[in-house]
């Protein structure tokens, strides 16, 4: 049940948010053993000035305008699922859309559960039967 927000400079085209959406999801299945079709995305675009970070902080290289910070909430993994996605993520994101590993900082935060989420009819999602058909 992972939400993810994207956040980054706007100015990039539709196929390629689409490839990076995609990139994320796909790394997500795989680390996390995600259900298929449990996708829920923000990208949220920013005017250049508006997303102010430090070009060189805990990396050897340099950020581009191409970064990027992805938040992702999800119910709780383990430290070696953690280090997985991380690695897979950024595979993904550098074959496409061709993102540098040193433009992909990602923040990823746990809660206790189903019982945090709802998908809707105000119901928790520990209550419910999801149906990814």
């Amino acid at each position: 049940m992972p939400l993810v927000r994207v956040t980054m400079i706007k100015g990039k085209s539709p196929e390629y948010i689409k490839k990076m959406s995609d990139s994320i999801y796909e790394a997500l299945v795989e680390a996390y053993q995600m259900p298929e079709n449990d996708l829920f995305q923000i990208i949220e675009q920013l005017e250049p000035g508006d997303l102010i970070y430090d070009r060189r902080y805990g990396i050897n290289g340099q950020r581009s305008d191409d970064f990027m910070i992805i938040n992702i909430e999800s119910d709780a993994r383990r430290r070696d699922e953690k280090e997985a996605f991380l690695a897979r993520l950024s595979d993904k994101l550098a074959a496409s859309p061709g993102i540098a590993r040193d433009d992909v900082f990602v923040r990823l935060s746990m809660n206790a559960g189903a019982e945090d989420w709802s998908f809707g009819s105000g119901c928790p999602a520990s209550k419910m039967v999801v149906d990814a058909s």
